[in-house]
């Protein structure tokens, strides 16, 4: 983002009607009365903000605090002392939304104590109306509420609870909209989250994304290469590039451009040393992306692959748009392009319909892919997708077994395969000191394996050389080797 002076801002002038432009006007205007109402409190006001589900929410989360830093706030950790706390939420699962409920209802007794706390919901769970609805009749102290597609209007939005001090909400079905240059407040100095798309096409038969995050829609190759330049020239050697389906980027764009000709574009950045993507659906990974994996030097080695599933009769009702054959071949031709490449899934167990023989098809791939990492989950029936109506649920004990035999094989099987890096050295980007030990530091490699050890903060943010020890499973004990 262009540094902006929000105090030269005229205040008297009508708002801009163009973006970003109104919204610097919005953040000089919110500022001014969150300087009153701190001169009021005798401190500065604080914000937290607080982050469910992705890496897409993630993102969204450094810029709603890159915006509430630059009204005037101060981050603060603890959610029950700010002055602002906003929940950014996620609605893959049904129990996400009774965890947010929870939280209200904790946060509410805090707020009573405090007159200047605002309380602010926006994410996935505010596209659903039935959630608003519940919002506007049983949590009516809460000040603002808004969605996924107009976040870049959180300036506007505060400005307007702070000048009505009533209950804004402002949900929009879907946009086509896409806004740069707002303030964003990295979590890290040294590595990024780029979102390159938005949105989602695919209308998976489990999955509620696509009605909440809506149609994709692609940001412009010269926005995303200028965003990666400037992260860079501030300190970032990492980025992950982000979307819904990164390999569906670019098709909406007036001049066209595929995610394989885009990755080719970002490698040529100087000063950026890794590039990571998530996430890919096997339905549109093409031969172009596989062949510039193979050949990039900044690419990292890991491959983030859904299978869901790995019967082609319950892939075709999840609506996945491949078969297991498919599925095995691209595994095939991306092992040949990319021999030392980490490949990691996603497994939905139980889901309508499915059979042990179903069941035993997914174990199938799981032996002859071997991952080095799968995310598993039980089958959760999400209302409104059409999943939720099938018939033939699978009864619980039923899933719970298969769930801890899938589990027990996938364990099994990563062990095996994250320790062939045992005694060879490799380059790790050293991320942060380590929670449980002072005295070690946390890194990753390429293939996004953590690494401990030893080392002080000094090496945060560069990349070293470490000798792989001992593998514990998922993660690696090491030394660095001094140069």
């Amino acid at each position: 983002m262009k540094t902006i002076d929000f105090s030269k801002i005229n205040l008297s002038d009508e708002p801009p009607v163009r973006e970003p432009e109104r919204q610097y006007y919005f953040i000089a205007k919110a500022r001014e009365y969150v300087r009153e109402q701190a001169e009021k409190a005798g401190h500065p006001l604080t914000f937290c903000v607080v982050t469910f589900g992705c890496q897409m929410n993630a993102r969204d989360s450094e810029k709603l605090a890159g915006i509430l830093e630059q009204i005037g706030y101060r981050e603060e950790a603890d959610e029950g002392k700010a002055d602002f706390v906003i929940y950014n939420t996620c609605t893959v699962r049904e129990n996400a939304n009774q965890r947010v409920y929870g939280r209200l209802g904790q946060l509410n007794r805090v707020k009573k104590k405090n007159p200047h706390m605002l309380i602010g919901l926006c994410g996935c769970m505010m596209q659903e109306p039935e959630v608003v609805e519940k919002l506007k009749k049983s949590y009516r102290f809460v000040d603002l509420i808004f969605g996924t597609h107009n976040i870049y209007k959180f300036a506007e939005l505060i400005a307007t609870r702070l000048e009505s001090g009533r209950m804004v909400i402002d949900i929009w079905k879907d946009t086509d909209k896409i806004v740069e240059d707002l303030p964003a407040e990295r979590k890290y100095s040294f590595k990024s989250g780029v979102n390159i798309m938005f949105g989602c096409n695919n209308f998976c038969s489990y999955c509620i994304v696509p009605y909440v995050r809506g149609r994709e829609r692609s940001r412009n190759p010269h926005d995303i290469i200028r965003e990666i330049e400037e992260l860079v020239a501030d300190g970032v050697v990492e980025v992950m590039l982000l979307g819904q389906n990164v390999n569906s980027y670019g098709k909406n764009l007036e001049q066209p451009m595929s995610f394989a000709q885009l990755l080719r574009e970002i490698e040529k950045i100087d000063g950026l040393k890794r590039i990571r993507f998530m996430t890919s659906h096997p339905k549109d990974l093409s031969d172009e992306l596989i062949e510039v994996m193979g050949s990039s030097e900044k690419i990292c080695r890991h491959l983030h692959l859904p299978i869901q599933s790995g019967s082609s009769r319950i892939l075709e009702k999840m609506n996945r748009r491949y078969t297991k054959e498919h599925y095995l071949e691209l595994v095939e031709k991306i092992r040949s392009s990319v021999p030392d490449i980490s490949l990691t899934t996603d497994i939905i167990v139980g889901f309508p319909g499915e059979t042990e023989e179903d069941f035993q098809e997914t174990l199938d791939v799981v032996r002859k892919v071997r991952y080095d990492s799968a995310f598993t989950f039980i089958y959760s029936k999400r209302t409104g997708t059409p999943a939720a109506i099938m018939e033939d649920q699978v009864p619980e004990s039923v899933v719970k077994d298969r769930f801890d035999r899938l589990l027990k094989e996938v364990q099994s099987i990563s062990g095996e395969v994250c320790s062939v890096y045992t005694n060879t050295i490799q380059d790790v980007l050293v991320e942060t000191v380590n929670d449980h030990d002072a005295a070690l530091v946390t890194g990753r490699m390429s293939n996004n394996l953590l690494v401990h050890f030893p080392g002080g903060e000094d090496l945060i943010g560069k990349i070293v050389s470490v000798e792989l020890k001992e593998c514990r499973g998922f993660y690696y004990i090491g030394d660095m080797i001094k140069k």
